[in-house]
């Protein structure tokens, strides 16, 4: 079972978290600053960085989704941003199911398609099926499957809750999930994730699917800057039932990025709603600062306007009109 291409236990985290239930449902702004982070100061938002914060925000809430979405795959892919599908989390039932086919179970080593392994090994109740307070450890050992990412670390699993069938593919899953020194390398650049999500994965409706992903801390290191995720929760869902895979986000959480030198809030007053692969045509994002705000609002699937408060008086002062693509270059 090759956890690196979307295995082990259908669901789980990236860099994300609000210390919360990872329960489905919208998720608008409110609450103070809080939570982890190595910064004190507060960033104050003005017209020139309002950008900047909107897009490492994005990014952030994205981070946290692909958790959710890519079964077990714990480190932020080389092109943050993206916007990923819970749906792709179903990939890894077959995997699951093998795995738990073994008693004992574990050390299970697997080669990777082109270099290194990854060793699964774990304590569950049942053969059959998932129990609460199975546990697992996935190590990924220099693992290449030959797409553009090297994976190294360890990610540990402890099942919350899970009802359904593994075999049918349709279950309610949750599971509390830790990343130690987990490192992604890449052509560009090395991510290495540490920290904590709750991941739920609700998959009764498919090929309509749900995906919740919050926790504590989660501190994400660039070969450039480092990122710290506090009290974070970020949900997604994927309709699989129409042919032009309509999905949903909603996000929320505390980021503290030396790229920001300071401390910011993010949220979604409007969930973010599209199709396919686009970026969303509608929904909008709250980011809060020091006696500040931006507010980024999709027109459509191309084009987005930040709105800037810089006084925090609750006026906007200005109104920034890029497309998606120019947004996440900024």
């Amino acid at each position: 079972m090759n956890l690196a291409r979307l295995s082990l236990l259908g669901a789980s985290l990236t860099i994300a978290a609000c210390g919360g239930s990872g329960d489905f449902g919208d998720i608008s702004g409110g609450g103070g600053f809080g939570g982890g982070g190595t910064s004190t100061t507060t960033y104050a938002i003005t017209s020139a960085n309002a950008p900047t914060a909107t897009r490492a925000s994005w990014e952030a809430a994205n981070g946290s989704g692909e958790f959710g979405g890519f079964g077990g795959q714990v480190v932020a892919t080389g092109t943050p941003g993206d916007f990923s599908k819970a749906s792709q989390a179903t990939r890894s039932v077959g995997l699951m199911v093998s795995a738990l086919q073994g008693v004992p179970f574990g050390p299970d080593v697997t080669p990777c398609l082109v270099d290194g392994a990854t060793t699964v090994s774990g304590d569950i109740a049942d053969p059959l099926t998932l129990t609460t307070g199975d546990t697992f450890t996935i190590l990924f050992e220099a693992c290449d499957d030959g797409f553009g990412e090297v994976i190294d670390g360890t990610v540990d699993l402890t099942i919350r809750e899970f009802t359904g069938d593994l075999l049918l593919g349709t279950y309610l899953l949750s599971m509390d999930t830790v990343a130690t020194n987990l490192q992604v390398f890449t052509a560009t650049d090395t991510i290495t994730s540490n920290g904590d999500a709750t991941v739920t994965l609700d998959t009764t409706q498919t090929p309509y699917i749900e995906s919740g992903v919050s926790g504590t801390s989660m501190t994400v290191d660039y070969s450039a800057m480092s990122e710290t995720l506090s009290n974070y929760v970020s949900d997604q869902t994927v309709d699989g039932r129409e042919q032009t895979l309509p999905f949903t986000l909603s996000a929320a959480g505390t980021l503290d990025s030396t790229e920001l030198n300071g401390v910011i809030q993010y949220s979604t007053p409007v969930r973010f709603a599209g199709e396919g692969f686009d970026y969303p045509s509608s929904g909008s994002m709250l980011i809060e600062g020091l006696d500040s705000s931006a507010l980024l609002t999709a027109v459509d699937n191309v084009n987005v306007t930040i709105d800037v408060d810089t006084d925090g008086d609750g006026t906007y002062d200005q109104t920034l009109e890029l497309t998606w693509a120019e947004l996440l270059a900024s």
